[in-house]
């Protein structure tokens, strides 16, 4: 017997989504060594309020976005049309899932490039105070 060929496209979109989820986390780590680097110069009160401010208010936006989208009428609508509709639509979600993880997947190693050469320039600014 031979395997469905669809059950191994499953298998493969699910570790696809996982390297996207590993991202978005090595994302979230050089997001909070950043932080951590920017604190580290920081000499005034105010600079410290502004960067405590600003972290406060971006990470309140976010979550809030999480919570707005997830409870909208239209998100259980579209959660109970995917249940019903989610043998039919499984050809086309797989498919653009493997074109869309590479475009993903390429921007957040980007992100996370571009954001360590931030941490790399920042740390190697010792004392400068600028």
């Amino acid at each position: 017997m031979s395997e469905d060929p669809n059950v191994n496209q499953a298998k493969g979109s699910g570790e696809s989504w996982q390297d996207v989820g590993k991202q978005f986390e090595a994302l979230g780590n050089s997001l909070a060594q950043a932080f951590r680097t920017a604190w580290g110069k920081i000499e005034t009160n105010a600079e410290a309020q502004q960067v405590k401010a600003g972290l406060e208010t971006m990470l309140r936006e976010v979550g809030q976005a999480v919570e707005d989208v997830a409870k909208t009428p239209e998100a259980q609508k579209v959660k109970e049309d995917a249940a019903r509709a989610a043998e039919s639509l499984r050809t086309a979600g797989e498919q653009t899932v493997q074109e869309a993880r590479p475009q993903i997947l390429s921007a957040l190693q980007k992100a996370n490039a571009e954001l360590q050469k931030l941490i790399d320039k920042l740390e190697g600014k010792q004392g400068t105070g600028a």
